[in-house]
């Protein structure tokens, strides 16, 4: 695999470096502190006298705590009076203090599903902080959640008095408008998914496997990502590089498969490649994806790609506040019907971005929610014919006060994302 070599390249880390000037990498503890007051708020104005959760992102979103979810219950209670409480598993003790100032009180069990299960131990907790008969929003009627799901009674059934009120809603709301600092931290997400895009697209060649051109990409924008950024960036996306771009198998015929995730064989010329790419900032990313053609497009992969930009250009024109979420779907469906290929659609044309991968809101049909100033979404119409090829841009767009812009800029046009032979490095 070669090394980082192209002039393209280097220009844009030297990009990079000279956006370094008083950039933060994390959401600031006061912005952090502005949350909770807001769901403090929020509580306050529906009866309520805490919040309950069990979401580890809505854990995140409100004190900068990140951990990897497992089979042990874990939950944050924000009380409108008192300490913000963290219940969960031993092995966490240690790591709150080192992430957070916020999470004042951290009470622990040994582990699941122990002598004593956990949700007792909840129900004693919520008892000695003055909540076993108050009213307390709740994200899980459960009270708990697991990667492998959720064994044992409900805290609803173990503390009765309480008056549990469904309110996920509130976080999911909150999240929904981006502040300036996470749309500065999605900003940055963008350079890195791009420097690691081109790394992508100038390694693959006929005869590789698409893992280790992907591997090397991501390794190698990694490296310079964190050199650059230097030791305030920590990653806090679990199981990643800090910066990442690859096929996810979306290789060929198997490019028709939108969630493909992984193909047996190598890239060949007249390939058609479905990227995608992605930088971890604060915890934050953005999405970006191409279709690549590996070697000159034959006729009817050029008139598909057509269509599908010209699908993507019609939502960047829909995209504003104001618009409806459905609105921007119709509107790229009704290119590809009218282009005649309406019958190759496999999805919706977009969903938010920020913390995760996919969030609130939704592009499509049935999504009649308003955008407004401050959402981040992605926008990826695709269209795909098995055994052929699937055909997909996605770019990541901030709603602007009067209209939207377009956060990650690698080209979306034919010819940029041709790879001729004679382009290719074995």
């Amino acid at each position: 695999m070669p090394r980082l070599s192209s002039r393209n390249t280097y220009v844009s880390i030297l990009m990079v470096l000279t956006a370094r000037i008083m950039l933060k990498l994390t959401i600031s503890e006061s912005e952090y502190r502005t949350r909770i007051d807001r769901v403090k708020e929020i509580l306050v104005n529906r009866g309520l006298d805490a919040l309950y959760l069990t979401n580890g992102i809505s854990f995140f979103y409100l004190t900068g705590f990140s951990y990897i979810a497992t089979e042990r219950p874990a939950a944050l209670v924000i009380p409108v009076e008192g300490e913000i409480t963290f219940m969960g598993p031993l092995l966490e003790i240690d790591h709150i203090p080192m992430k957070t100032r916020l999470i004042q009180n951290i009470k622990t069990y040994f582990d699941y599903p122990g002598k004593k299960h956990p949700i007792d131990h909840f129900a004693k907790i919520l008892g000695d902080m003055g909540l076993a008969n108050k009213p307390i929003g709740i994200d899980n009627l459960a009270g708990a959640a697991g990667i492998w799901g959720y064994s044992g009674p409900a805290i609803t059934e173990v503390l009765p008095k309480a008056k549990f009120v469904v309110a996920k809603d509130i976080i999911q709301n909150m999240r929904l408008i981006k502040s300036e600092g996470e749309i500065a931290l999605i900003r940055e997400s963008a350079k890195w998914a791009n420097l690691a895009h081109s790394l992508l697209q100038e390694y693959t060649s006929p005869g590789l496997w698409d893992f280790d051109v992907a591997t090397a990409a991501s390794h190698e924008a990694s490296l310079i990502m964190k050199k650059t950024l230097g030791h305030d960036y920590e990653p806090q996306r679990w199981g990643r590089y800090p910066a990442s771009a690859g096929f996810r198998g979306q290789v060929g015929e198997m490019a028709a498969i939108p969630h493909s995730i992984a193909t047996r064989r190598p890239m060949k010329e007249g390939d058609v490649l479905v990227t995608g790419a992605g930088a971890d900032v604060g915890g934050y990313s953005c999405e970006l994806e191409r279709t690549l053609f590996l070697g000159k497009p034959m006729p009817k992969q050029q008139r598909y790609f057509k269509a599908m930009v010209k699908a993507q250009e019609k939502a960047f024109e829909v995209i504003k506040p104001g618009a409806k979420c459905s609105s921007v779907d119709k509107a790229t469906t009704r290119v590809f019907k009218q282009t005649g290929f309406g019958q190759l659609m496999r999805h919706h044309t977009g969903h938010g971005i920020g913390l995760e991968g996919h969030e609130p809101p939704w592009l499509d049909v049935g999504n009649d929610a308003i955008l407004k100033p401050g959402m981040v979404i992605s926008c990826e119409p695709g269209i795909y014919e098995q055994g052929f090829g699937g055909f997909r841009h996605s770019d990541s767009i901030l709603v602007t006060q009067d209209g939207a812009e377009i956060i990650t800029y690698y080209p979306r046009g034919l010819d940029a994302l041709t790879i001729l032979s004679s382009q290719s490095i074995s």
